[in-house]
């Protein structure tokens, strides 16, 4: 099913866990005057997540949705419950995971299918979940990247929108590397929602 382009600017709302720098490359990237879209909506599952802060330095709308680990699958069902009210209250049409550290639900996943990205530090298939520089440096490649990619219900699994590459230098530790990574998911991530919200992909 193809959802865009929608014909009006869409309505984005960015999931984050941590300081915010893919969502900052992405508030510049779709301003309030975008005829793509506009950035309405920030989540975060922790109180303390720089990327509140961040939002509503722009004039975004920034929530705070608790996900309490002790709670379980009760804490993710609570989160998503809230998040989702929030959602269609705010009518928003796309989702963008920027370091956003949990794993949502399938049915979550399902009902925003073609509808939600995530962008990961690696050439995926390769090096899918955490500590993905780690996983690239330890196996000796010589290359790894970002990827941008639909959600679904797997680890990293879903169809891919872009990918950008970035050599591994002799030297590289996860920091450095990390580093140069996230220089392209900068670019990478708005190209790609670019891309979508347009409807080439």
């Amino acid at each position: 099913m193809r959802h865009f382009p929608l014909g009006r600017p869409a309505r984005i709302a960015v999931m984050a866990s941590g300081r915010g720098s893919n969502l900052e490359a992405l508030l510049k990237a779709f301003p309030p005057d975008n005829p793509l879209g506009r950035i309405v909506l920030v989540i975060s599952d922790r109180r303390e997540a720089l990327a509140l802060q961040k939002a509503l330095e722009a004039g975004v709308e920034a929530a705070y949705v608790p996900w309490s680990r002790r709670q379980g699958a009760a804490g993710r069902e609570r989160f998503e419950r809230l998040t989702e009210q929030l959602l269609m209250d705010r009518r928003i049409d796309l989702i963008l995971l920027a370091g956003f550290m949990r794993l949502l639900s399938p049915e979550f996943v399902q009902a925003w299918e073609g509808r939600i990205l995530n962008i990961h530090p690696s050439l995926l298939p390769q090096f899918p979940g955490l500590f993905a520089q780690r996983q690239a440096l330890e196996a000796g490649v010589s290359e790894t990247g970002c990827t941008v990619h639909f959600v679904d219900a797997g680890m990293d699994t879903g169809p891919i929108v872009l990918q950008r590459r970035v050599p591994v230098l002799p030297g590289d530790t996860v920091e450095t590397l990390a580093e140069r990574i996230l220089e392209q998911e900068h670019l990478a991530y708005p190209e790609a929602v670019r891309k979508v919200l347009s409807g080439e992909v």
